[in-house]
């Protein structure tokens, strides 16, 4: 009941400010709309969805995503507390709105008849439909229309929604479509999707937002033929809750927020989030040298006990060696320390791309760690750990760890053990799994993170003597 009355007070807070700036009088801002709703408003609105690519995730400690940051707007420019609350899926969400237990789901909610009868949607629409993934950037034609997948070979996950769509759509173009459904209990879309980047499989089929993040990270495939009608989306409340979904709809409508809903979607779902060109430098290895850095990061790296070099090739895989690299989820610099890490290690405020500053805070932030994973004690093993900590975060190692031992694996070894559950971490089964308490992660983002430092490693090691 509390919270119920101090959301009717949100309401008329913003109700008050709607009117006031319709009339353009100077007195009725959104900020002043702001101000009443704070001085109003004790409680907090606490917020359903799931952990998910397009919607909430946690990178390198960090919470993000589509809806979460939508909805962290949402609060900011009303001056209210949210509790986020994550579950395992659409049902259980449904399940604390209809209980109470959750205000608003910021969670896409399909604007389908069966859902209309159980909440009332919200806010921004997002439109999805199933898109076809095919090779882009070789010398083959590219499909441009549907039925010229007759005669074509499309691989989908044997039972689910695209399996269906292929075959109602095979039967409405009169067949030939070869459709082969394959089952394996690990495959997710990602997976799919990677398969055809790499030629292992020549046409997939996913939901456009999962295939528009994924382009992100594989500029060689084409994702722009639509192979279902469109289905809209957007966030729910209660269906009584009436004049919670107005206020949020009027949120929405305003001009600062439709630039920054663009501005978020542009960021997570368009933004290259490619890795950079990691071709060495071998005119710097032929001087006997690595890098303009390396007397810093021989000094640092014995503070940790580390082989300067494996903090070298750190700092290669993350900057290519360039202080001034800012990455899409916005780490800087050489050791691409996320805002809140370098914070908390002592990095101040402007020195973020200061090389000396960035070794020592990622040292210490190592060091940490080292802590952390102090039950490893062979310390080539646990500078992998680290290493894999250091890409994703401390969390979704511990959740990868604790999946190993739960499925009979030793969770103090990496490869084949803990490895392998970091790699699965992007499968819903996995990363939903009650052991897990971090969500889902881009393992093999992590995985190749690894291989590859390790490797860039044990090269410096023969090219340059310590």
């Amino acid at each position: 009941m509390k919270r119920l009355v101090h959301l009717i007070c949100l309401i008329a807070a913003l109700w008050c400010g709607f009117l006031a700036t319709g009339c353009g009088g100077k007195g009725g801002t959104q900020g002043e709309a702001a101000d009443s709703l704070e001085m109003r408003l004790h409680d907090t609105i606490v917020v359903g969805t799931l952990y998910s690519p397009t919607s909430y995730f946690i990178y390198r400690g960090d919470p993000m995503g589509y809806h979460y940051d939508l909805i962290q707007k949402f609060a900011k420019d009303n001056h209210v507390h949210i509790q986020f609350k994550t579950v395992r899926n659409m049902a259980a969400l449904l399940s604390l709105l209809d209980s109470a237990k959750i205000d608003i789901i910021a969670y896409n909610i399909p604007m389908t008849a069966e859902f209309k009868k159980r909440v009332r949607h919200c806010g921004i629409e997002n439109i999805n439909h199933q898109v076809l993934i095919q090779p882009a950037g070789n010398n083959k034609p590219r499909i441009t229309d549907v039925t010229q997948l007759v005669g074509k070979t499309v691989v989908v996950e044997k039972g689910s929604k695209y399996e269906s769509r292929m075959r109602n759509l095979n039967n409405e173009l009169g067949g030939g479509i070869k459709i082969e459904a394959i089952r394996k209990d690990t495959l997710i879309s990602e997976d799919m999707i990677e398969m055809v980047a790499e030629g292992e499989i020549p046409l997939t089929v996913v939901d456009s937002d999962i295939a528009k993040l994924n382009h992100t990270y594989y500029d060689n495939i084409d994702i722009g033929i639509a192979v279902s009608f469109p289905q809209k989306s957007a966030w729910a409340v209660r269906e009584d809750d009436k004049w919670l979904a107005e206020a949020i709809d009027r949120w929405a409508k305003m001009p600062e927020v439709t630039q920054s809903e663009k501005e978020l979607y542009k960021h997570y779902f368009e933004q290259s989030k490619l890795r950079r060109s990691r071709d060495l430098d071998m005119r710097n290895l032929r001087r006997g040298e690595i890098s303009a850095y390396d007397n810093l990061f021989k000094t640092y790296a014995k503070t940790i006990g580390w082989d300067w070099r494996l903090l070298a090739s750190l700092a290669y895989t993350e900057s290519n060696f360039n202080p001034n690299v800012v990455s899409w989820a916005g780490a800087k610099g050489l050791m691409q320390l996320m805002p809140a890490t370098a914070r908390a290690m002592g990095v101040p405020p402007g020195k973020e791309q200061d090389p000396e500053e960035s070794i020592k805070a990622a040292v210490k932030y190592i060091a940490g760690m080292q802590r952390t994973f102090s039950k490893i004690t062979d310390k080539e093993e646990q500078a992998k750990f680290i290493l894999a900590a250091y890409n994703s975060g401390i969390g979704h190692v511990t959740d990868a760890m604790a999946l190993a031992e739960k499925y009979g694996r030793n969770r103090y070894i990496w490869e084949h053990h803990v490895a392998h559950f970091m790699l699965l971490k992007s499968n819903k089964e996995y990363y939903q799994d009650p052991v897990c308490k971090n969500g889902y992660a881009r393992g093999s983002d992590t995985y190749e993170f690894v291989h590859e430092i390790l490797a860039r490693a044990e090269l410096y090691r023969k090219k340059i003597k310590k």
